[in-house]
């Protein structure tokens, strides 16, 4: 599903990512762990389009991402991965159905489908009765479901997150990260999560250390 080779990331003189390779197969949950300023999160936002390498090349699904014009790579990102940050990132003056369904109103799907699956993914995260209700009629946890769902919405190939849980309180965490090994059982998403919470770490099929620019 994912190969990233050789990935490297300066900024002036500072060299962030100092050659990483990484593979990820289709179906499986990977967990990328290390101090603060380790490259996490560099690393994460190459992986998804976010970030250019200042060398080295970022296949996901056969396609050389790194290759891709601005135009193209915005197509792809939008069709091709989902995204699921620290703070949910929920735009206030829609509800909890509208917020999910933006990615798929991008994407040119009409009301009736993005609807449709939006509805099918808040019932399997449990907030089907809140569909219409606005983001601050909602726990954190909840509003963290909402952001899963519109990261799934587009049934992206690749799902990136980046300290999904770090603002939620210890129980709703422990329901966010079964929530993530729930939905690769029932929809064989492949996730990608850099996180300092040891448990989802552990949890995953495979824990990555990274140090100083590198997998450790």
């Amino acid at each position: 599903m994912l190969q990233a080779s050789n990935i490297y990331k300066n900024y002036a003189k500072l060299t962030i990512l100092k050659g990483v390779n990484l593979t990820v197969n289709t179906g499986e949950i990977v967990s990328i762990v290390g101090a603060s300023g380790a490259g996490k999160s560099t690393l994460l936002h190459i992986i998804g389009t976010l970030d250019k390498p200042s060398h080295g090349n970022v296949l996901i699904k056969g396609v050389d991402v790194t290759a891709l014009n601005a135009k193209q790579l915005s197509v792809f990102r939008n069709r091709n991965l989902g995204f699921i940050f620290q703070f949910h990132h929920l735009l206030p003056e829609f509800t909890a159905l509208e917020n999910v369904c933006i990615p798929a109103f991008i994407a040119k799907k009409s009301k009736a489908e993005a609807e449709k699956q939006a509805l099918f993914l808040l019932d399997i995260l449990g907030l089907k009765d809140r569909a219409k209700h606005k983001p601050n009629t909602l726990s954190g946890g909840e509003q963290q479901r909402v952001a899963v769902a519109r990261a799934l919405v587009n049934n992206p190939a690749l799902v990136l997150a980046d300290e999904p849980s770090g603002n939620l309180d210890s129980a709703t965490a422990k329901e966010l990260h079964q929530l993530f090994f729930d939905l690769r059982k029932q929809l064989n998403q492949t996730f990608v999560i850099v996180t300092h919470n040891n448990e989802l770490a552990n949890m995953a099929d495979r824990k990555i250390t990274m140090l100083d620019g590198l997998i450790a």
